[in-house]
């Protein structure tokens, strides 16, 4: 299944069967190498919160697990960004810009490898955040992101979307090795990328947006 340049599809993060958040997003390519997609400014995306409003990020995770929850529609809060989603691969790439909308940083997302789906007037990408993650300077310097929450949230495997953290790392590994030799995809590919002139962020999530997920 590929997907259209230029086609308006929905990125979600699966969580235990439930959707934990959702992006808007444009398709720039989708080849052999894996789909790359375009968030941004401003575009309609959505979250899971509890009863309260409060994100999983903003609770410990002893309550996140207890909570009740809602899917809360919000905008996408800050500059746009680049996402690459290696074909097969058990994570993505994403172009941090800063305030002026110039590179910033690459931000490795662990994850396990996404499925896609289309029901005609839409189609998206659902993959399962593994919550981990590498930040990656233009200079290729690295650190991981997110071990204390991950660490965390091991601790509760009942609950946890990760079973074992290990093959988690070792693909984190894995992708640094590429940073630090400057291959693709941190070789300067899209630092500089500017959407179609005539692409429109959208006004409100698209109908089927919260339609129940593959994974």
């Amino acid at each position: 299944m590929r997907f259209e340049p230029g086609r308006l599809i929905v990125h979600r993060n699966v969580r235990r069967g439930r959707i934990g958040w959702v992006r808007t997003a444009r398709v720039v390519s989708d080849d052999d190498r894996g789909l790359v997609l375009w968030v941004p400014r401003n575009s309609p995306v959505a979250g899971e919160v509890t009863e309260a409003g409060l994100g999983m990020r903003a609770v410990p995770f002893t309550e996140w697990i207890s909570s009740s929850y809602r899917l809360a529609a919000s905008r996408w809060n800050g500059p746009s960004v680049l996402k690459f989603l290696p074909a097969g691969a058990a994570h993505s790439v994403w172009w941090f810009r800063d305030a002026h909308d110039r590179f910033a940083v690459w931000y490795v997302n662990l994850e396990e490898p996404g499925v896609r789906w289309d029901d005609g007037g839409l189609a998206g990408v659902d993959m399962v955040d593994q919550d981990l993650d590498v930040v990656v300077r233009p200079d290729r310097s690295w650190e991981w992101k997110d071990e204390e929450e991950f660490a965390e949230r091991l601790a509760f495997p009942d609950h946890y979307w990760v079973a074992d953290p290990d093959p988690v790392r070792a693909e984190g590994k894995r992708v640094i090795a590429l940073a630090e030799a400057g291959e693709f995809p941190f070789d300067g590919t899209w630092c500089d990328f500017t959407p179609p002139s005539d692409w429109v962020t959208p006004e409100e999530l698209p109908p089927g947006w919260d339609r129940p997920p593959v994974r």
